[in-house]
């Protein structure tokens, strides 16, 4: 069973300048993809790498917190029991 996927889409004007323009359109040829299709691709790559990076970040800080948790608790430990 083969499941659709509807996308909603939205026409989008941009100022871009002619020779990224031209690179675009290169690109677009040798994957043979429309313009729409490749500036699409990028947008993408670009939000998937954002919440790549945003996602590291915040498991980094959620690591840190553990440890600074981990490390008071060993303290509060020894306190209750002091043969730990």
């Amino acid at each position: 069973m083969e499941i659709e996927t509807v996308t909603k889409t939205m026409r989008l004007s941009a100022t871009v300048p002619k020779y990224i323009i031209d690179e675009a359109d290169e690109i677009a040829a040798l994957d043979n993809v429309s313009r729409s299709q490749l500036i699409s691709q990028c947008l993408t790559e670009m939000i998937q790498r954002r919440k790549a990076r945003l996602l590291a970040e915040g498991y980094k800080a959620m690591a840190k917190q553990h440890e600074e948790f981990a490390l008071l608790s060993e303290g509060a430990a020894k306190e209750v029991l002091p043969n730990w």
